[in-house]
C-alpha cells in the first residue's frame, strides 16, 4: 500500500504550530557560535515561521474583505 498518508487529526492551528516551530529554532540557534552560518540560518527560518504565523493571523482577521 505504498503511497497511503497517515491520517492523524491535528490538534494545534498552523499558527501555533509556526510559533512553536519558530521557538525552537531560536533554541538550537542560541546554542549554535556567534556568527556561525548555521546561526545565522535557524535565526532566519525562525523569523520566516514568526512572519508566516502573522500572515495567518492577518488572514483569518475578521476586518479582511475579499477583492470586488
Amino acid at each position: 500500500m505504498a503511497g497511503r498518508r497517515n491520517a492523524s487529526k491535528t490538534t494545534r492551528t498552523f499558527e501555533d504550530r509556526l510559533a512553536i516551530e519558530a521557538l525552537e529554532l531560536k533554541e538550537t540557534a542560541e546554542k549554535q557560535p556567534l556568527g556561525s552560518p548555521a546561526r545565522e540560518q535557524f535565526l532566519r527560518r525562525a523569523r520566516q515561521a514568526e512572519t508566516g504565523s502573522q500572515i495567518e493571523e492577518w488572514l483569518e482577521s475578521p476586518g479582511l474583505r475579499s477583492p470586488e
